[in-house]
């Protein structure tokens, strides 16, 4: 069974609970006695769905006709349920009876699931006359058990359906040519064109200057970041272009707007939005990130960006789809040399030649020759990375009590909040010299970075089946981020890189020293047409089912395509199936980008689908009663935490505004709360490390540290004994109370200060605690 049933249930019935569910919910319910079933398709899911397409699918109950009435048995005479019985076994031990079977489209597993349906159907009702009377010509030896087979395939198409549109599915879910798909770009002689190198080697920088020098052109990244610094540089350089991400449309004369508003207003730590621009002609130029790439414009031309990620099991289709369906004179891809074979592939079959450009680093890399060992060896320049958020916090907070500032950027952080930490490490001013991040910092940002240092090189990934699993992390991933260290023209042009565990140097020094993987495959996914040409042959099936169905009877050429993970996409279809939606609409909802491991998300889709199901608009209102606007600024992690999810649900929000505009109305406002948002989340990074610095317990040694990478228990003591510290100062730096909350409080202590000598020394020392009491409540 799905093992992420028991968190589609857990969501389901989350309204009915409470507004904020803990993480620890979702391992109540136990997934292996969970079942998912349905009238007519049933899914039936394993983990590796070992048993193939057929485990799809179960029998559909066939009813007896109403209209049969015993007829046979007048001219035949009733029929004894053990000789039917012998008969209908006798049947299925027929070799003949496999072959028919196998040649109608029933497999093994099938055959046997009809033919226990068909059984039962014989025993328990009136046979239809023809049925009754063959089988009586059998039991007396005037006909062959093999007779039977017509009857027995009439009742197994009545049990599964599928199997009378068989072929249409096949056919409708072939993808071996996709290249065909785009009849407009296979009309046009693109020339294409690979600039393969490394990070920092200049190969975008060149493709970008045709771009600016066209007199149209897309450019197609994988981040928003990416699309918005692309963005800024072209509307900078004189070239008007427009920005296109999934949650955000900007037209070029925006840009000029922008600029200005940031000169007028020095104090705005944040992008401002324009958000009340009438209605614009289109830009010849635009940015955009990949899954917005347009196949319906024309372009001089394109640039795809960052190539190699035609391999990603999630998102590969989109540069697939850009890469065949684009319909411009020249496209300029960028990215690794791993894939310049897979793209020659691909352009040998749209009859496309290929250039390719390589190009060499332009700065020195080098890998040094010894560990860190210890976070007391962190210089200016340094950027520790992690792969998880336990060991971005712990890390930063070792940091900080040693002294140093630092910049913390990880993956789920709003952009707004990444470029501003970014800045912050970047300013040369800045008293911030150092970094803690994930390997979000491996795209769509430009930072001053003198030495990489892997703080692990085990990575959570995601395998073939959507689990997560750990792996020592990919060459190209460690080729991508080391690759960091040294930017041209910063301050540091000689990039370092090195482990913060000496055990981990020697693998680090070898994924460092062999060429890019090779990016064999292409990804593809499903399109909306095409589940609902599903739908149209399997009415009763889910859009979930429609979607393994799909999968399974897809055929691809393994030799450059793959099917994608479609695991997300299934896990919000069977959380919406209870929800009546148009198929188109629900396709929709289900490609929603959003983190399905967190409740408050999960909750709050699952709402906006019912309002939407409901014809109800979701209004800013309606949000700001969800997710309990205003908020604070946080005041611990989980409180910073849950404000990035708020954040994720204003961005969820303006994408679905851009495909139900009737129903999401207030963008505007939407925004708004989004920039509020993103600089309380910037205001509360500062404040949450400085919590942890004050407060936060310290690793006892270095020993402790490495233990800690390994997986081992922390043994952690406080930075001074607590109880020789001031109360009052240890309340301020938990963040148990505020600076106001102690001045309020010191000044009625010293009112009563008389009052508690004559009250006595018991009573004296129980007053300040009621006072403490009143004062927090007051407050």
């Amino acid at each position: 069974m799905y093992k992420g049933f028991s968190r589609i249930w857990t969501v389901y019935s989350i309204e009915r609970l409470q507004p904020f569910v803990s993480n620890l919910v979702f391992g109540v319910l136990n997934p292996q006695t969970e079942r998912l079933s349905r009238i007519g398709y049933v899914f039936k899911r394993t983990k590796k769905h070992d048993k193939g397409p057929s485990s799809l699918f179960v029998p559909v109950p066939v009813k007896p006709n109403p209209d049969d009435i015993n007829v046979g048995e007048e001219f035949t005479g009733r029929l004894k349920k053990q000789d039917l019985l012998k008969i209908l076994n006798k049947f299925y031990q027929k070799p003949e009876v496999r072959v028919l079977a196998s040649e109608n489209g029933l497999d093994d597993q099938i055959l046997h699931q009809a033919f226990l349906s068909f059984r039962r159907h014989c025993l328990e009702h009136d046979l239809p006359p023809d049925l009754h009377i063959t089988i009586s010509d059998i039991l007396v030896g005037a006909g062959n058990v093999n007779d039977l087979f017509p009857y027995f395939l009439r009742h197994a198409r009545l049990a599964f359906p599928h199997l009378d549109c068989l072929d249409d599915l096949k056919k409708i879910s072939d993808l071996r040519t996709p290249a065909n798909w785009y009849p407009e770009a296979r009309n046009i002689n693109r020339k294409i064109i690979f600039h393969a190198g490394p990070t920092n080697s200049g190969k975008t920088y060149h493709a970008m200057e045709k771009f600016l020098a066209a007199k149209s052109g897309v450019y197609c990244g994988p981040l928003k970041l990416l699309a918005t610094e692309i963005y800024h540089k072209s509307n900078s350089k004189g070239t008007p272009c427009d920005l296109i991400t999934g949650e955000e449309r900007r037209h070029a004369s925006q840009y000029k707007t922008l600029v200005d508003n940031v000169e007028d207003n020095k104090e705005l730590d944040h992008e401002p939005f324009l958000l009340e621009e009438p209605v614009l002609t289109p830009s010849k130029h635009v940015a955009c990130t990949v899954e917005m790439t347009s196949l319906n414009d024309t372009y001089d031309v394109a640039i795809i960006d960052e190539i190699q990620m035609l391999g990603d099991k999630g998102r590969g289709w989109a540069w697939t789809r850009a890469v065949l369906g684009l319909k411009a004179d020249e496209i300029h891809l960028c990215g690794e040399a791993g894939a310049i074979s897979l793209v020659e592939e691909m352009c040998n079959t749209t009859g496309e030649e290929l250039e390719v450009r390589t190009y060499k680093r332009l700065t020195e890399l080098k890998v040094e020759n010894s560990a860190l060992g210890t976070l007391d060896n962190v210089k200016a320049g340094d950027c520790i990375v992690c792969f998880n958020k336990n060991d971005i916090y712990s890390v930063s907070r070792a940091i900080e009590q040693r002294g140093r500032e630092v910049a913390v950027i990880y993956g789920s952080l709003p952009p707004g909040t990444k470029l501003a930490q970014a800045n912050k490490f970047n300013d040369p001013e800045s008293s911030c010299k150092v970094m803690v991040a994930t390997d979000a910092i491996g795209l769509g940002i430009n930072l001053s970075i003198r030495r990489i240092i892997f703080y692990s090189l085990i990575k959570p990934v995601i395998n073939v089946d959507g689990d997560k699993e750990m792996d020592v992390i990919s060459i190209s991933q460690a080729l991508q981020i080391a690759g960091r260290a040294g930017r041209y023209g910063s301050a540091w042009e000689t990039g370092y890189v090195t482990t913060f565990k000496s055990e981990d140097l020697a693998t680090l020094k070898t994924l460092l020293s062999q060429p890019p993987d090779p990016v064999t495959q292409a990804g593809l996914h499903p399109t909306a047409e095409q589940m609902e040409l599903y739908a149209y042959h399997l009415p009763h099936a889910s859009l979930s089912s429609l979607m393994d169905i799909f999968v399974h009877l897809c055929t691809v050429d393994a030799t450059l395509y793959f099917m994608c993970n479609t695991e997300g996409f299934k896990f919000l279809a069977e959380m919406i199936q209870h929800v009546p939606l148009p198929l188109r609409a629900r396709y929709v909802f289900c490609c929603a980008p959003i983190n399905n491991k967190l409740p408050f998300v999960c909750a709050t889709f699952l709402k906006m689908v019912r309002q939407y199901s409901r014809n109800e608009p979701i209004t800013r209102n309606w949000m700001s009663n969800v997710v309990d606007w205003p908020l604070p600024a946080p005041r611990t992690i989980m409180d910073l935490v849950h404000l990035e999810a708020v954040f994720d649900v204003l961005e969820l929000y303006l994408w679905l505004s851009y495909r139900f505009p009737d129903m999401f109305p207030d963008v505007k406002l939407v925004r708004e709360m989004e920039v509020e948002l993103d600089a309380i989340i910037q205001q509360g990074i500062f404040q949450i490390t400085r919590l942890l610095r004050n407060s936060e317990p310290v690793l006892e040694s270095e020993t402790d540290m490495r233990d800690y990478g390994k997986g081992k228990k922390l043994h952690l003591h406080s930075r001074q004994d607590e109880s020789k510290g001031k109360l009052s100062e240890m309340l301020v730096s938990k963040g148990l109370i505020t600076p106001q909350m102690l001045k309020k409080l010191q000044q009625e202590l010293s009112t009563d200060k008389t009052e508690k000598r004559t009250k006595g020394r018991t009573a004296g020392r129980a007053l300040p605690t009621a006072d403490l009491d009143q004062c927090v409540r007051n407050e």
